[in-house]
């Protein structure tokens, strides 16, 4: 989730015509955010099917 959401997030810097520091913090960011709701969702899984 972490690689998809850096991706997404550079891909969105890139698309409003941000820098490279841009793309890296929209990367980091977006990755952060997108780990976090995908350790949630495991988290949501293993409790209802284990």
């Amino acid at each position: 989730m972490a690689v998809l959401g850096a991706a997404l997030g550079a891909l969105t810097a890139r698309k409003r015509k941000g820098s490279g520091a841009d793309i890296a913090q929209y990367a980091a960011g977006y990755g952060i955010a997108f780990a976090l709701a995908g350790l949630a969702i495991s988290l949501v899984l293993v409790r209802v099917i284990g």
